[in-house]
C-alpha cells in the first residue's frame, strides 16, 4: 500500500533511522578521506551532527511538525562540527524551512523541502566544489523534484528514486575531483549523506536501526555513587574547599594557568586555575585556605572568594554541621555576588591541540582555548560557548584549521550580543602571527584585514605519518611512511622524518626563509627536536630558526615559513 504523507511522528521515526545509520557506517566513511592520514573524520563529524540533532528529536513527547523542524535544525546547528558537519546541518536548516510550514508532508512538499535543502547549503559555503557532499545533495533534489513533476505519490518510490541518484552522483565525484580520481576513493561527505537517507528509507519501511543514545558513562557513574553511598564515610585529608577570584592589576605580570595550578598543587588537591581575560579563578582543597588568598592577593583585587568546609559533604552522622551550613546559606550567597566586571573593548578565542600550542595562545593574549583541531573539530555550541565567556565586545575567533572555519562562522552567526569577526586561519602558525598582528589602538576593520593578511602570509607544513597505500598529486604514498603535507597538499613522503622535513621546507620555501617556527608533537622526545632543528639551522644559515614544544597529537611536527 502506497505512503502518500507522512505525519511528524513518523518523520522523527525516520529522522532517528538515518541517524543510526549514519553512525554504523562512520568509520568506513572516515577511510574515505583523501589524505591517508590517521584523522580521517569526515564520518565522525556527520555523526556527532546529527547525534546532536537526534538527541532533541528523541526528547521529543507528542511531535508536532514545528517542534521537529526546530529539534532537527537548532540542534544540528549547534552540534555541527566540521566542514562536512555544517554543510549537512544547512541541509536540515533548508529542508525544514519547508517542512515546519506543514502540518504533514507529501511527495510533492518533500521536494519542494530538498529543493530548500540544496539552496541552503550552496549558499554556506563560500567557494562551492562540485565532486563533493553538494553535488549528491543537488543530484538527489533533482531527482525528487522530476518524480513529482511525472506525478509519483508514493514516498516509498520517491525515497528509493532519490537514493539511486544519490548513489549514481556519488560514483561521479572521482570525475568532478581528481584528487578523489587519483585516490581511488569517492567523496566521504557524500557517502555520509547517501546513508542518512538510506537510513531514513529504511526508517519509513520499518528495517532501520533502533535508536539508541550512548549511556555507557551514565550507567558507570550510576554504578560508583551506589558503590560510594556503601563505603565506610572517612574524614578528607585536605579540609577546606577554598576558591577565589580576582581581577588582575594593572601592570602585573599575568601568571600562566599551569604555574598557578603548581603552586596550588604543593598546598592540597584537585587543583584548578582559569584565566578569562584580567579575570583569574583558582580553587584548590587545602587545609591552609589563607595560602591561597594570600597568593591570590600578589596578583590583584579579589571579587570573590569562599571556604567550604568539605566535613559538610558527609552523610547522617554529621547533622550538626550540615545545620549550621544552612543557617549560613545567605551568608555564603552574599559573598559569592560579586559585582559585574565592565566587558572590555576586545577579546580573543582560539583552537588547539597540544598544551604547549594552548599556551602559546595564551601568552599571546588568547582569552579562552578551545581543546580540538584537525584530531577532533569543536562543534559550533563549543564556538559559541567560548565565545560568550569572554567578557568582550568584541570577540576575534581563530579556528586554525580549515575544517573548523565553516563552525566558526555559524557560532558567530548565532551569537546576538557580541560582535564577533572570524579571522580565517586555517593553521596554527597562521593562528599565532594573527594574535602577533592585533594591534589594539587599532580600529575593528583595521585589525580584521591586519589579522588575515597576516596570517594567510604564513606557510605550513606538517609531518604525520599514511594511514594507506596511496597515490596525491604525483607522490606515491605508502602505509606507515612519514608523510608532510603543505597548505595546497602533499608535499614529501619517506621513511626518515628530518629528511621528509627538510624536503617539505624546501617545496615550502624555495630553498630560502627568514623565520623558520617548529612546533614539536607529544610523540617527539626533546632531543629528537633538537638534532631536527640543528639541521634545519644548517641547511638555511640565515634564517631565525625557533623550536617550541607543541604537545600535538597526530603531528609529529608542525613547521611554519614566513
Amino acid at each position: 500500500m502506497a505512503v502518500t504523507t507522512l505525519a511528524p511522528d513518523m518523520l522523527a521515526k525516520m529522522f532517528l533511522a538515518g541517524a543510526k545509520n549514519l553512525e554504523s557506517k562512520k568509520e568506513h566513511i572516515n577511510e574515505l578521506n583523501v589524505f591517508p592520514v590517521p584523522d580521517g573524520d569526515t564520518g565522525t563529524n556527520m555523526t556527532l551532527t546529527i547525534m546532536s540533532a537526534a538527541k532533541e528529536v528523541d526528547a521529543l513527547g507528542d511531535v508536532t511538525m514545528a517542534d521537529f523542524c526546530k529539534a532537527v535544525s537548532s540542534g544540528s546547528l549547534r552540534g555541527a562540527r566540521g566542514n562536512s558537519g555544517v554543510i549537512l546541518s544547512q541541509i536540515f536548516r533548508g529542508f525544514t524551512k519547508i517542512a515546519k510550514t506543514y502540518d504533514s508532508l507529501d511527495c510533492v512538499t518533500i521536494a519542494a523541502a530538498c529543493e530548500k535543502a540544496v539552496e541552503t547549503a550552496y549558499k554556506a559555503v563560500m567557494q562551492p566544489k562540485e565532486g563533493t557532499i553538494l553535488t549528491v545533495a543537488k543530484a538527489m533534489g533533482e531527482r525528487a523534484s522530476e518524480v513529482v513533476y511525472r506525478g509519483e505519490q508514493d514516498i516509498e518510490v520517491l525515497l528509493k528514486e532519490v537514493i539511486e541518484a544519490g548513489n549514481a552522483a556519488l560514483q561521479k565525484t572521482p570525475e568532478l575531483l581528481p584528487v578523489l580520481k587519483e585516490a581511488g576513493v569517492v567523496d566521504s561527505g557524500g557517502a555520509g549523506l547517501l546513508a542518512v537517507i538510506e537510513g531514513v528509507y529504511d526508517g519509513l519501511i520499518g528495517k532501520g536501526i533502533p535508536f539508541t543514545m550512548d549511556e555507557g558513562t551514565d550507567a558507570a557513574a550510576g554504578e560508583v555513587r551506589k558503590f560510594e553511598e556503601k563505603e565506610e564515610e572517612k574524614l578528607p585529608e585536605f579540609l577546606y574547599h577554598t576558591y577565589a577570584a580576582i581581577i588582575l592589576n594593572k601592570g602585573v605580570k599575568i601568571p600562566t594557568e599551569n604555574d598557578l595550578r603548581k603552586y596550588l598543587k604543593e598546598i592540597g588537591d584537585e587543583a584548578q586555575a582559569s584565566i578569562d581575560g584580567n579575570v583569574v579563578n583558582m580553587s584548590v582543597n587545602t587545609n591552609d585556605p589563607g595560602f591561597v588568598i594570600q597568593k591570590a592577593l600578589t596578583y590583584g583585587e579579589i571579587i570573590d572568594v569562599s571556604v567550604k568546609n568539605r566535613k559538610r559533604d558527609l552523610p547522617e552522622e554529621n547533622k550538626a554541621l550540615k545545620a549550621e551550613a544552612k543557617a549560613d546559606t545567605a551568608k555564603e550567597a552574599e559573598i559569592k555576588a560579586a559585582p559585574a566586571v565592565p566587558a572590555k573593548e576586545y577579546g580573543f578565542v582560539s583552537v588547539a591541540a597540544g598544551a604547549g600550542i594552548a599556551e602559546i595562545m595564551r601568552n599571546l593574549g588568547a582569552d579562552v582555548v578551545i581543546e580540538g583541531g584537525q584530531t577532533m573539530n569543536p562543534s559550533t555550541e563549543d564556538i559559541l560557548k567560548a565565545v560568550e565567556k569572554v567578557n568582550a565586545k568584541t570577540v576575534y575567533v581563530l579556528p586554525n584549521n580549515k575544517n573548523i572555519i565553516l563552525a566558526a562562522n555559524q557560532a558567530a552567526g548565532l551569537e546576538k550580543e557580541k560582535q564577533v569577526c572570524v579571522i580565517p586561519a586555517k593553521t596554527i602558525p597562521q593562528g599565532i602571527t594573527a594574535l602577533i598582528a592585533f594591534i589594539p589602538d587599532a580600529s575593528f576593520e583595521e585589525n580584521k584585514d591586519a589579522m588575515t593578511e597576516a596570517a594567510l602570509g604564513v606557510k605550513t607544513g606538517e609531518i604525520t605519518y599514511a594511514v594507506r597505500d596511496t597515490t596525491i598529486d604525483g607522490i606515491e604514498i605508502h602505509a606507515g611512511d612519514y608523510m608532510a603535507v603543505g597548505d595546497a597538499g602533499i608535499l614529501s613522503e619517506g621513511k626518515d622524518i628530518e629528511e621528509v622535513g627538510l624536503k617539505m621546507l624546501e617545496a615550502m620555501t624555495g630553498g630560502s626563509g627568514d623565520v623558520i617556527s617548529i612546533y614539536s608533537g607529544a610523540d617527539v622526545k626533546p632531543e629528537e627536536a633538537e638534532s631536527f632543528k640543528k639541521k634545519i639551522m644548517e641547511k638555511y644559515p640565515s634564517a631565525d630558526v625557533e623550536l617550541a614544544e607543541g604537545g600535538q597529537p597526530v603531528y609529529y611536527y608542525i613547521i611554519s615559513a614566513e
